[in-house]
This record gives structure tokens, sequence and C-alpha cells, in this order.
């Protein structure tokens, strides 16, 4: 697919505050992933390419919606695995939910999700549809959950997918590479000069 001629949104997964600023969740759980943080001075100039050409700029983000109570619902697998969540964190409309400072200016819509894909239980693809969008191009945390999960569930929705190698990551660098591997089958997978090349 010539690219000029496409209709491109960039999905951005899960780039937050609670995942990546000192003062977040994880920061305070010492889960902090050395590679994440690099991501979004990294991802700026691809915003800034498809803001350009006239695309969307859309961002997922994770969310723990609270009860009657006001504790967070946490699903049990995640409560085992991050036992340091606790009440305030990604809560809906907070500064740890929110995009990065350096991202959000950037960002034209966000969804609120509660599992790993964009696109599970959001308007996303009610958004990209409305907006003409054919094209995504897909960055974010982590590569082996939230991107591969929001990848597939784009091809199944007869996106044109493309994955950026160097603006994805994971806790591992085998379980980044091997993620990468596999979404191979359903995507295009490239670097970000490349793509921003490919963009013109």
């Amino acid at each position: 697919m010539n690219l000029k001629n496409a209709r491109v949104a960039m999905v951005v997964v899960d780039l937050q505050n609670d995942f990546l600023a000192p003062d977040g969740a994880y920061a305070r759980g010492n889960t902090l992933s050395a590679e994440a943080l690099k991501l979004p001075e990294r991802m700026l100039p691809v915003a800034q390419a498809v803001k350009k050409t006239g695309g969307l700029v859309a961002a997922s983000l994770f969310t723990l919606w609270p009860d009657a109570q006001g504790e967070p619902m946490i699903s049990a697998h995640l409560k085992e695995r991050r036992p340091f969540l606790r009440k305030g964190d990604f809560a809906p409309g907070s500064r740890g939910q929110a995009n990065v400072d350096l991202l959000a200016p950037w960002v034209d819509v966000s969804v609120f999700k509660v599992a790993y894909s964009a696109f599970f239980n959001t308007q996303l693809d009610w958004v990209l549809k409305k907006s003409g969008i054919d094209t995504l191009v897909v960055c974010g945390i982590v590569t082996n959950g939230g991107v591969a999960s929001t990848v597939r569930d784009a091809h199944v929705r007869d996106y044109h997918v493309i994955v950026l190698s160097d603006g994805c990551a994971a806790f591992s660098e085998a379980a980044h590479q091997a993620a990468l591997a596999d979404m191979g089958s359903v995507a295009e997978v490239m670097d970000s000069a490349s793509f921003l090349k490919q963009l013109g």
C-alpha cells in the first residue's frame, strides 16, 4: 500500500503516566521498563508527522474503574502480578491514567480500556471508521500484551496494520522480538525511520 494514498491513524497503546512517570504506580512498584521509558520521545516525531499529513492520533488508556466503595476493580491475574496497585491508580480522569505529557498534546482521541486490546469494549473502531481510516501504525506497551492484542484485533477488522519495532517495548528483549516476529503474520513490521520515509 502506498502510504501517500492511505488514511492513516497512529494508535498509541498505554503510554500513560501510571506506567511510565516517576510518580506513577509502576514506579512505586519498582516495575518500570527501561525500554518503555524511551518510547514517548521516540514516538513524538511519528505523532507529529501523522498529524502533519492529516492523520489521526488515537491513544488507549488502561483504566481501573472504581467500584461502589471507590476501590479499583482489578482482574485476579493482574492483582496477582501487580500487588502494588491500589486505590487511585489508573483511575478515570486521574493524572496516572492520562497520556504521558510529551505525547498528550498530539492525541486527538483517547479511549478507556480494561483489557489488553485497545479495541475490546471501547469505541476505537467506531472512531477510526467514522474518520475514514484504513491504515494503522501501532506503538506502545507491552509488545507481547496490549500491542499484540490490538494489532490482531485491527487485522480482523480489515485495517492495514504497521507495527513500529522501535516504538514498542516489553519486559524482556526476547519477549519483544518474539512478539514482533509473531505479528509479522498479520502486519507489516518496520522501524519508525522507515515508516516516516514511506509517509513522506
